[in-house]
């Protein structure tokens, strides 16, 4: 029996009935068309007692407009990665910037800033960046139910690119740039695990964005000899880094 799993943003504990909010709603009695007593798993991307995990569940009370679902026990989850990748992601085009951020969840990412850069053709306005926002944040949701993941990675609000690499506090920031010589396997592993990864636009960084960069203590590096989309460069990076330090 397939046991969907879906994100709550609600306070969960063990022992507990709780009305499913309208969207999970929804979605596992409208478009799974589930019956009362049917499990299902759930998360809020939370601790629970410092531990990262889910929550064992059981469909109960459907009715015609809404549902409750009777928490059993909680599970624990070993499967983030040891390293924390914070990504830097130029925006792009389309689905682009969905397709990025949806594999970055799926191959670990600890966090996605978006960034504004010289070539980032992605103006957004006030109150069209609060919806892309929301709507990145349900892409990075809707990866972590997918992938199994008991955390949520954070997706920050859009920023300027110089902001974010002045103000970067982690121990090693690197830069992917396809003309850089550097291969990332010559960096020992951090201390504290942080990793800050500045990845450019469609058209790449410009030589002032990557000198800005290495001015702030990021270190250009390459990931081989072929030049990577934008939407592909974190899954690959993020995957390389898993292979070295992490979890693969």
């Amino acid at each position: 029996m397939r046991i969907p799993r879906i994100f709550i943003d609600t306070e969960l504990n063990e022992n507990t009935t709780i009305t499913l909010p309208d969207s999970a709603f929804q979605h596992l009695c409208k478009v799974l068309r589930l019956k009362s007593d049917h499990p299902i798993r759930v998360f809020n991307g939370q601790d629970f007692n410092g531990t990262a995990g889910q929550f064992n569940a059981t469909l109960c009370d459907v009715e015609k407009r809404s549902a409750n679902i009777h928490i059993t026990h909680f599970e624990a989850l070993d499967n983030e990665s040891p390293i924390q990748v914070t990504i830097g992601q130029t925006l792009s085009r389309g689905e682009r910037m969905d397709y990025a951020i949806q594999k970055s969840v799926e191959a670990g990412v600890f966090a996605i800033q978006p960034l504004f850069s010289e070539r980032c053709e992605v103006k957004l306005q006030d109150n069209r960046a609060e919806k892309r926002l929301q709507h990145w944040q349900q892409v990075a949701i809707s990866a972590a139910e997918q992938c199994g993941r008991g955390v949520v990675p954070v997706v920050y609000p859009p920023m300027e690119l110089n902001e974010w690499v002045a103000n970067c506090k982690e121990m090693l920031k690197l830069t992917l740039h396809h003309h850089s010589a550097k291969p990332i396997r010559q960096y020992e592993k951090p201390s504290n695990n942080q990793v800050a990864l500045l990845i450019g636009p469609e058209g790449g960084l410009s030589e002032k964005e990557v000198q800005l960069s290495e001015n702030s203590g990021f270190s250009a590096i390459t990931l081989g000899p072929r030049v990577l989309r934008t939407e592909t460069a974190p899954i690959v990076a993020l995957s390389v880094i898993n292979a070295i330090w992490g979890d693969i």
